[in-house]
């Protein structure tokens, strides 16, 4: 049976996607503000701050106390801990590649995504590829191949975003938990070592670079939390072929930031590996489009 949608269930669901991947899209403008505190302090804040303003959701919405209830688990507290670690390693490179000049590189890597994530889902689930994925990720495979016979070496940080986060949303399809409650949860496991090393520099960057610094670091909880409210709202309210479709603006943003705002310059090697994942990207979309179409 196929779900029906009213027009303001649209309208609203389309503006809220639009919203989450602007704020995704734009956040490298965000993190920049934030140097020259290391990445791995920011990573360290991002922690702490993320805990009680998703805690504070959860209390909103009347799902802490089952949010807790999800800790007494053992194999939910397994995976959370292997995605707290991917989700480090992923705001990690981030901050990092945008305080070296280096995030057109993130934008490659978040357009490589939904192709990485299908070979993931291929290796973890067995889901079955037909020609036009398997074409897809042979086109993704490329990209990588000319920038190591251009550069001698791997685009790492592309795959580093791209590979982390798509093992992490196949760890997320394992555990029993809607976005904000692994949030919750995945910040909680990070927490005791934020905090140690918090301690261990003292305040890992907090108090040395000037109030402004120290405001974008308190800052970061809403920062991450707001966006990946929004989405929640947005998927509850639109088909999830319009929400994958939305998510491309994210890294187009990020592009766009990276080109302008930061001022970084874009090759012709770069721009060619671009173009294989674009054209990836549409032939997978295009592919799921047509599946939506015959399935209604």
């Amino acid at each position: 049976m196929t779900t029906q949608y009213t027009a303001q269930e649209l309208k609203t669901g389309l503006s809220l996607a639009v919203i989450a991947n602007i704020i995704w899209g734009v956040s490298a403008l965000y993190w920049v503000e934030t140097y020259p505190v290391r990445p791995q302090d920011v990573v360290a804040h991002r922690a702490i701050w993320s805990l009680p303003v998703a805690a504070a959701v959860l209390i909103w919405v009347g799902r802490l106390r089952v949010t807790w209830s999800l800790l007494r688990v053992p194999s939910m507290l397994i995976w959370s801990l292997l995605g707290a670690v991917l989700l480090s390693v992923n705001w990690g490179v981030f901050v990092y590649a945008v305080s070296a000049g280096r995030a057109t590189e993130v934008s490659l890597g978040y357009f490589m995504l939904p192709l990485l994530t299908i070979l993931v889902g291929r290796v973890t689930f067995r889901e079955v590829l037909g020609p036009m994925q398997w074409t897809a990720i042979s086109l993704a495979m490329m990209a990588v191949a000319l920038q190591l016979w251009a550069y001698g070496s791997l685009p790492w940080v592309s795959l580093v975003v791209a590979g982390s986060f798509s093992v992490y949303a196949a760890i997320r399809k394992k555990i029993v938990a809607d976005t904000m409650q692994g949030l919750f949860i995945e910040t909680l496991c990070m927490a005791p070592f934020a905090l140690a090393w918090f301690w261990l520099t003292g305040a890992a960057g907090m108090g040395v670079h000037g109030i402004k610094v120290d405001m974008f670091l308190l800052l970061a909880g809403v920062y991450t939390a707001a966006p990946l409210l929004s989405y929640i709202a947005a998927s509850r309210l639109l088909p999830l072929n319009v929400v994958g479709l939305t998510s491309y603006l994210g890294p187009s943003l990020q592009l766009l930031v990276a080109q302008t705002a930061l001022g970084e310059s874009i090759d012709t090697v770069t721009a060619t590996s671009f173009a294989l994942v674009w054209v990836g990207v549409l032939l997978v979309s295009g592919h799921g489009l047509a599946r939506f179409r015959n399935r209604r």
